[in-house]
């Protein structure tokens, strides 16, 4: 009993110890070790709004469409979602040690996310009871409103021949 015990604290450590230097892994422990109190629906994930505007009417046709407006609408979106699949390239190439490192890190990440949501028995059916499941499912929907948005706007710069360079210029 003791033993699991141990593992458990010594990878629960690892993944602190892993996540000190960097703002996006601290992120990503913080959400692992905050896994049971998400299950049981005390700790919400946050929509932002250009989401929740982008599920209400994702086709919509902005009222402003000069290729300034689109573009920064696109801004938006980015900022939110990420880059794009058209997204250029970082420029930064990872070596092997980096790729190691990465890969600890993850590695450490996902057993500590692992044993935190094992601490709750029957975890599923207490995020159907708990209503965590369904706002899981409403961030999802949320996400994929707004890929779809930045692709329609994307869709309008095109057509408009002015806003031919706005897109690639970014």
């Amino acid at each position: 009993m003791t033993r699991p015990l141990f593992y458990r604290s010594v990878l629960i450590a690892l993944a602190f110890a892993l996540s000190a230097c960097a703002s996006d892994e601290q992120t990503r422990v913080t959400d692992a070790a905050t896994s049971p109190l998400s299950d049981l629906n005390l700790v919400r994930t946050k929509i932002p709004p250009v989401l929740l505007e982008a599920r209400k009417q994702p086709y919509a046709i902005p009222a402003e469409a000069t290729c300034e407006d689109l573009v920064a609408k696109v801004h938006e979106l980015d900022v939110v979602l990420g880059p794009d699949f058209d997204a250029a390239p970082s420029g930064h190439e990872t070596g092997l040690v980096e790729q190691g490192t990465n890969e600890a890190k993850n590695m450490a990440i996902g057993a500590l996310r692992s044993t935190s949501e094992n601490i709750i028995p029957f975890r599923g059916w207490v995020r159907r009871l708990s209503g965590a499941e369904r706002h899981s499912q409403e961030v999802a929907a949320a996400i994929v409103a707004g890929t779809v948005r930045r692709a329609f706007i994307k869709g309008l710069m095109v057509a408009k021949p002015s806003c031919g360079t706005a897109l690639t210029s970014r």
